[in-house]
This record gives C-alpha cells, sequence and structure tokens, in this order.
C-alpha cells in the first residue's frame, strides 16, 4: 500500500496524480475499516480525502500549519502525517484520538473538539509567526455548518480588519450534523454561481504583473478597478465585504484542479476565502445516502451500514418519547437545539410538530437567548444540547434567562463520562459550572420514570431548570423512582432493593453496620454493581440518588444521614465545585467524620470507553465497592 510508504506530507510531493488517485482511494478504505469496528466520524472524513492530500501537497509542514475546526474531520490528515500504522486503534484507550491532539503530533496544532475556534487561532497563530518572523503560512479549515457558531465570525471580521495573509478554506457540504439550515447556507449555495469573477480575476492579475510600476496613482487606480469587477461579479459576497479575497466555489473532489488552485493562493498575501464543495460520506453509499446517520456512527456492518440495535431503552430515546408525548398535551412546548436534532432525540418532535420546532444551527449561545424571548413571550422553551456543548452558553444562562427569571427547561444529553470521543466531549463541567447560579434548577433523574417525573415538574414550576442524564441505556425501574418529585428530596433506595438471591435476610440483618452511598443519577448503573459486589462480601450500604442536586434539601437530608455511620458520595462531574464538596460540609458541620468521596479530579480526561474513562479517574463499580467495604472495616 502506498499509505505504508508516508512517514510525513513530505513523502506525497512526487507522487503522480495515478498515485494520488490510489492514494485517495487507500485513504477511503481504511478509514471505513476502522470506523466499521471503533466507530467515528465517517461521513465528514470521506468527504475531505482528496482536499485534505491537496492541502499536504500544496502547503509544507511543518512550515505552514493546517488548523482543522472541530477537527472531526481530520482522519486523512492522520494518515498523511505518519499514524497509519497506529490508526486502527482510532478511539480507542490509549490509541490515537478521534480529533487533533498535538500530543500525538506535532502537525495537529491544537486539541479540537468543538466548533467554529478554527479561524480565530488560525488567525492568533499566524500573527504569532509574524512577531517571530516566521513566514510559514497558516490554513483554517472550516465546515460551512460551523459558519453558523458566531465565534467563525468574530474570528472572520477581525482578519478581515487586520488584513493578515490568512487562507479560510471553507468546505461546503451543506451538513454539520444534521443538514444545515438558516441564512448562511442559503448563501454559500447562491455563491456557487460566482467563480466566473475568479477566472475574470486572474486574467486581470496576470495583465497587471507586467505593467511596470508607475506610483501610486496606478496603484490606486487598479485597487479601485479590481473593486469594480468584484461589485459586478460578486454583488452581496459578504467574505470579500469582510475584506477576504474570495475564490470558488471548486470541486472539492477533484484534487488535482484543488492543487492548481491552492498553488495559486499560496503566492497571495492577503486574507482569502476558498469555497470548497464536497460530498458528506463520498465514495461509501450508504453514508452519502444517510450523512446524519453516519456523522458519528458506532460499529457498523460495513456491508450495508446496518448497527446492531439493542432493546433498551437509552436516556435520549425516553427524552424523545417523553418530549413527543408532553408536547401533545401543551401547546406551549418549544424544542430548540443546536445542530443535533438527531443526537438529542428531537428527529421526532420534528417530525410531529414542526411549526415548534427550531434547529438554530451551531450556536449554543443563541439558542438559550432565542429561548429566554421565547419564555418572556409566554412559550415553554426546551433547550436541548449535549453538556459539553452547552459549556458555550453559560453567560446568556446567567445573563439572558436567570437573571430575567424566566420559565425556560434545558436537557443536558451526555452528561458525566462519555465514551471514545476523548477530552473534548466529557460532560463533567456543568455542575460545577451551573451551581452557582441563582434562579436555576438542577436535576439528575435515575431512569426512565424518573426522567419523566423530573420533567413535569419542570413543566409546572415557572422557574429555569437543568435537567442531566448520561449516555447510557436507562436501567431497571425500582418502585422508589416513580415517588412524587418534592423540591430538593432525593430518593432512598434500601440495600434489599440490590438483593441477589442467594443471600438471606438474615445475612442481610446481620451485616448492618451503616454505610449510605449518595449518587447522582447518572452514576446508579456503576453503584448497582458495587452494592452487589458488597452484599456478596457480607457487606450492607443504602444508597440515597440526588434527584435534585440545586436545591439541595439539606434538613431532609440530615433526617436520613442520622441513620448512618458512614458516607461514600459519588459524583459524575469534577469534584471541584460540584456537589460532593457542599454534602462534605453539611455532614462534617454535623460531626459525621468518615466520608469518602469519588469524582472526576482536576484534570481532562483522555478517549476510551465508558468504564475505561471511570478507571482513570478510580469512579467505577470497583473503586466504589473498595470505599464501601473501607468504611466498613
Amino acid at each position: 500500500m502506498l499509505l505504508d510508504k508516508i512517514n510525513s506530507p513530505k513523502d506525497i510531493q512526487n507522487f503522480s496524480q495515478k498515485e494520488i488517485n490510489e492514494l485517495a482511494k487507500e485513504c477511503r478504505k481504511v478509514i471505513i475499516d476502522v470506523v466499521g469496528k471503533n466507530g467515528g466520524h465517517l461521513a465528514s472524513n470521506l468527504g475531505v480525502v482528496e482536499l485534505t492530500i491537496a492541502l499536504h501537497r500544496v502547503f509544507n509542514s511543518p512550515e505552514d500549519a493546517i488548523i482543522w475546526d472541530v477537527s472531526h474531520q481530520c482522519y486523512t490528515h492522520k494518515l498523511l502525517t505518519g499514524r497509519y500504522k497506529q490508526f486502527d486503534t482510532l478511539r480507542q484507550k490509549d490509541g490515537l484520538s478521534g480529533f487533533t491532539n498535538f500530543e500525538e503530533n506535532s502537525l495537529d496544532y491544537f486539541k479540537n473538539g468543538h466548533s467554529s475556534t478554527s479561524i480565530s487561532q488560525a488567525l492568533g497563530l499566524l500573527t504569532a509567526r509574524e512577531f517571530t518572523h516566521n513566514k510559514g503560512k497558516v490554513i483554517a479549515v472550516i465546515g460551512d455548518g460551523a459558519l453558523t457558531g458566531g465565534l467563525a465570525f468574530e474570528g472572520l471580521c477581525n482578519a478581515g480588519q487586520l488584513s493578515k495573509n490568512l487562507i479560510v478554506v471553507l468546505n461546503d457540504n451543506q451538513m454539520s450534523i444534521d443538514h444545515n439550515t438558516g441564512a448562511i447556507s442559503r448563501y454559500l449555495s447562491r455563491l456557487t454561481t460566482t467563480s466566473r469573477y475568479q477566472t475574470f480575476r486572474n486574467i486581470v492579475d496576470k495583465c497587471i504583473n507586467h505593467i511596470p510600476y508607475l506610483g501610486k496613482g496606478l496603484e490606486k487606480l487598479i485597487f479601485r478597478f479590481k473593486r469594480s469587477l468584484k461589485g459586478l461579479f460578486l454583488t452581496n459576497n459578504l467574505f470579500v465585504d469582510l475584506g477576504f479575497e474570495y475564490s470558488g466555489p471548486l470541486d472539492g473532489h477533484n484534487e488535482k484542479e484543488l492543487e492548481k488552485a491552492f498553488r495559486r493562493i499560496k503566492t497571495l498575501h492577503r486574507p482569502v476565502v476558498v469555497h470548497v464543495v464536497t460530498k458528506k460520506g463520498k465514495g461509501y453509499s450508504p453514508a452519502e445516502n444517510n450523512p446524519e446517520k453516519f456523522h458519528g456512527i458506532g460499529p457498523f456492518q460495513i456491508s450495508d451500514g446496518s448497527v446492531e440495535k439493542f432493546d433498551l431503552t437509552s436516556f435520549t430515546e425516553a427524552f424523545s418519547n417523553l418530549i413527543t408525548k408532553r408536547a401533545a398535551e401543551n401547546p406551549k412546548i418549544i424544542a430548540i437545539t443546536a445542530a443535533m436534532a438527531k443526537g438529542t432525540g428531537l428527529a421526532s418532535f420534528a417530525h410531529n410538530f414542526p411549526n415548534r420546532f427550531f434547529d438554530v444551527g451551531i450556536a449554543e449561545e443563541h439558542a438559550v437567548t432565542f429561548a429566554g424571548g421565547l419564555a418572556k413571550g409566554g412559550m415553554l422553551p426546551v433547550v436541548c444540547i449535549y453538556s459539553t456543548f452547552f459549556q458555550r452558553a453559560i453567560d446568556q444562562i446567567i445573563h439572558d434567562i436567570t437573571l430575567q427569571n424566566l420559565h425556560v427547561i434545558f436537557m443536558l444529553d451526555r452528561a458525566g463520562a462519555v465514551p471514545n470521543d476523548g477530552v473534548t466531549h466529557q460532560g463533567i463541567f456543568d455542575i460545577a459550572l451551573l451551581k452557582p447560579i441563582p434562579n436555576l434548577v438542577i436535576m439528575s433523574p435515575v431512569s426512565e420514570v424518573d426522567l419523566g417525573l423530573c420533567f413535569e415538574w419542570a413543566e409546572k414550576n415557572p422557574t429555569a431548570a437543568v435537567i442531566r442524564y448520561p449516555k447510557l441505556s436507562c436501567p431497571t425501574e425500582h418502585p422508589q423512582f416513580a415517588a412524587p418529585v418534592e423540591e430538593g428530596k432525593g430518593i432512598l433506595l434500601p440495600c434489599s432493593e440490590f438483593v441477589i438471591e442467594n443471600i438471606s435476610d438474615a445475612e442481610l440483618e446481620a451485616a448492618k453496620k451503616k454505610v449510605l452511598i449518595i449518587s447522582t443519577g447518572g452514576m446508579f448503573s456503576e453503584v448497582t454493581v458495587a452494592v452487589r459486589a458488597v452484599l456478596l462480601e457480607n457487606g450492607y450500604c443504602d444508597v440515597y440518588l440526588l434527584r435534585f442536586i440545586k436545591p439541595f434539601d439539606s434538613e431532609y437530608f440530615l433526617s436520613i444521614a442520622k441513620k448512618y455511620d458512614s458516607f461514600v458520595i459519588v459524583e459524575d462531574g469534577v469534584i471541584e465545585g460540584g456537589i460532593c464538596g457542599d454534602i462534605e460540609n453539611i455532614l462534617l458541620k454535623n460531626n459525621f467524620k468518615d466520608i469518602q468521596i469519588l469524582g472526576f479530579k482536576d484534570k481532562y480526561y483522555s478517549h476510551g470507553s465508558r468504564s475505561e474513562v471511570l478507571e482513570l479517574t478510580n469512579l467505577t463499580s470497583e473503586d466504589i465497592k473498595k470505599a464501601v467495604l473501607k468504611c466498613l472495616n
């Protein structure tokens, strides 16, 4: 294989066009094979194979820097930068990350995983290079979906103002995760009629280059002439108005033509936007036909793209069923997502209530403030966002929701440990970020039934509420999960609820040195396994589930706590600033001394399965069992 010979992008510089075409086929096959086995971002990576090859053929690494926005399209880049032999470890513990990671390779300049950052990063890197007299080019590769993020526009505006020698490659595939919506998507579609300007402009530039220098007067005349051409050919071109040269649209799967364009653009000394049109999922028909499904996918059958189905209902599916049912009964419910309709379970809602569904694009800040306006107007907005992406809207939660004391429900999917996607996607900061904010309730349901009860409580109580839940299947129901919701109070599960058949009532009664596990709902699966393991070693512990993280009814909690000798607090969030510290302080003030805390430490956590991520922070079922047995002994 050609990939066997590639240790750096320099190794493809002398490839023939026939070898380049073969290389593209090899890259696609390797990506499909590995993602089929490990899961990952398939459609986005298949769409940029030729684009990535062309960039690495024209620009010289590491003298030139390529910054990948989100970087969920960096698999070909990894293959061309010496990581082919490790590529089958993609997204596995201690293996390659599914995103760029400078700890893997110096040509991955940032650990990216969130949208719309590349232009600002590239502009900053380019400016620093000017200070250090590094003349290399800096290229930001950003998808059209990422342009819906406000940060991308802030970077564009600043780059145009500074007139830096920045190249922005706009990968236009009419997709982010779901199909793109809004004015930007429609605008880019209109720009596909503007390539005639580029052809004419190149002819003019060649003529101008042969004119002897005749002073500033001629320079001004030429500048005005070119501006007039832009006005004639590029009416309403946003990028030109921001101070960029515009090139495109280019066929993103014609590697030879991409190279020609990039070689011409490389000679320019002003900011340029290169508009490249690609097809998500290119070269694998299931992904071409269903790019949303294959954006981020688990392991699948390569022959037909099928994914194994499980009988258990996930929290996302439970929410999907719940909001569709509640919306049928409550016409004020509005659902809002930020380019994640399928990921958050809102596809069914959108189908059933299209006029009450809003996908605002990759714009979490706008989603939250938009919800505030809806709430002020008398509607009940339900904003559905992954925990990791919700971090970008903290100011809007404070200023536009809670300060205004508005009734909005926030559903935080993928809270806690998130498998395989790594440091940029762990949902472990939301509790610590949100807990100090006034006028905000935070709930942590443990099951499908509990999720429904928490949602109905939030629906009826006119305050802002966050409901967080993990990327997991819902656990088996217990009768206690159906108990009515009382503000600030949790759910007590006695050890008898976990009894396994081979443990007698007498043995259970004899083991009653009392330990109480206090846990957020997202850790219940691990807690269940731990409690049963403790029982098998003749130990005993009850479980108090934090249905409410905020407010926390300390008097009610202490009425329960006085029956126990020791406490193990388990939180699927960071310990620093989390709920566990508050509970520990309450216990210490009331003379309880034997307390152990398990949670995420003050660090970032790499990719792996859920159990492997929990193992990194000593938060597995085995760790919980050991903490309980330590109390008992």
